[in-house]
């Protein structure tokens, strides 16, 4: 099913990422997403951890903001910035590629976005390479995260 849910979710990802999606991760979240970290060992259940762990990666992940694969490739030469390179669509299922650098390591990973019939994200999955990458998002998404509970 080319024209599947997925394809609308993925524009409003995207306008999500640029700012200009109205109600932002609340509308887009199902309340019992699932979220799956690289970096953490256990799935984060529920739409407020997700948010808050999705929220940490925009800070965490430099240039954060990203446009749609067409607007990403046309700036090929941004300066380490977060960007999206390819996305492989289908049905209730987005594979998002991504590159940043962190703490100048080079970050390559995708999202693998799961929607339900209704356009809500379900589950949302990050894997990031390489090893080194894995560390510096790590130490990152910690600081922003113990910076984020010192704040409530």
């Amino acid at each position: 099913m080319a024209d599947g849910p997925i394809h609308e979710l993925i524009e409003r990802w995207h306008r999500h990422m640029r700012g200009d999606l109205p109600g932002g991760l609340d509308e887009l979240l199902h309340d019992d997403v699932v979220f799956l970290s690289p970096v953490v060992f256990t799935p984060q259940k529920g739409k407020v951890l997700t948010t808050m762990y999705l929220s940490a990666a925009g800070q965490a992940l430099p240039g954060e903001g990203a446009t749609s694969v067409a607007d990403a490739v046309a700036n090929q030469s941004s300066s380490g910035g977060f960007r999206y390179t390819k996305e492989v669509l289908d049905g209730h299922t987005a594979m998002l590629e991504f590159e940043t650098t962190v703490e100048g390591k080079y970050v390559n990973g995708v999202d693998i976005i799961t929607c339900d019939d209704h356009g809500k994200i379900v589950e949302f999955k990050v894997m990031v390479r390489p090893l080194q990458a894995v560390n510096a998002v790590w130490a990152q998404m910690g600081a922003v995260l113990e910076s984020m509970n010192s704040t409530d």
